[in-house]
């Protein structure tokens, strides 16, 4: 039986970067104090900012917002229903418990009562993650802004970036590598974004929710099968079994690097003839995807 390596108790987990045995009290610092880190080397937000953690019903988000709210931070949380029959309905559900436990004042949008349709009911010879992915990184920016937050707190984890990195390296999306990080600092009508789950694995994140007696979303999204993120995590993740430590490296290689990949030109952004936010055409992928008339407010009264 393995002993913790601070106080010699019985072990609550095994880690192979750094190679080191914790039993739950000191796994628990140890995962808040990486989550602290990350805040600070990035200066994502001082205690006082106005932070909006993004909930999807799974492990990570709510693993931030228990981190944050154990580091003192104070945050409202956001849940975006996609209209996906069964899936939606029960992500939503587990949310709601998520909230009554953490504490954060909650809000829901419907992407239904928005745009009349859910995601997988527009038949555009587009695979559903396409657009899921942009019409949610819309709906968190759009209720932030409209509602005075600063930053939007996501759960993306070292595993989802080393695998978003590898795609992108392979198919050498320029602009992305260029604009990958931790932070996403804020503009006109653009919150800023944070990640600071950014240096734990998906193995530490299970550990740390686990200890917390939270509910989460077991069951899949449908429409991810398929999916070649999938694909390149499996593969990070044989090499990360031979090679302990080499996620970690990735990513931090890539962030010293990054400048080899930005732009010597700002990208000029102009505001959307439709809803008034910023896009690089006359009308953003939003409101062209969904075919809006008139821009979604997103305010709460």
């Amino acid at each position: 039986m393995r002993r913790c390596k601070f106080c010699g108790k019985e072990s609550y987990i095994m880690l192979r970067s750094p190679r080191m045995a914790l039993c739950e009290e000191h796994f628990v610092r140890y995962f808040e104090r990486k989550v602290e880190r990350v805040i600070k080397r990035h200066k994502m937000f001082p205690e006082s900012a106005k932070i909006l953690i993004a909930l999807s019903g799974g492990k990570d988000a709510i693993a931030a917002a228990i981190a944050l709210k154990n580091l003192g931070y104070e945050y409202e949380c956001l849940h975006i229903n996609l209209g996906i029959p069964g899936y939606s309905e029960e992500s939503e559900e587990v949310v709601k418990k998520q909230c009554e436990i953490v504490g954060g004042k909650l809000h829901v949008v419907r992407l239904k009562e928005l745009v009349g349709e859910g995601i997988g009911e527009r038949k555009r010879g587009r695979q559903p993650c396409s657009y899921c992915g942009m019409t949610k990184r819309y709906l968190m920016n759009k209720f932030a802004v409209d509602n005075g937050f600063d930053v939007v707190v996501t759960g993306h984890n070292l595993d989802d970036e080393t695998a978003f990195l590898l795609g992108n390296l392979i198919h050498w999306n320029v602009d992305y590598l260029g604009r990958q990080g931790p932070y996403l600092p804020k503009g006109l009508k653009l919150a800023a974004r944070a990640k600071p789950l950014y240096e734990l694995t998906n193995y530490e994140i299970r550990k740390y929710v686990d200890l917390f007696n939270v509910p989460v979303v077991e069951s899949k999204c449908p429409f991810s099968r398929g999916a070649k993120s999938i694909l390149y995590a499996k593969v990070l993740d044989e090499i990360e079994s031979e090679s302990p430590g080499t996620k970690i490296n990735f990513v931090k290689g890539c962030l010293k690097n990054r400048n080899l990949f930005e732009r010597d030109e700002e990208i000029e952004l102009k505001e959307c003839r439709v809803c008034g936010m910023p896009t690089v055409g006359d009308v953003c992928s939003f409101c062209r995807f969904w075919n809006l008339g008139e821009g979604v407010d997103l305010r709460v009264r």
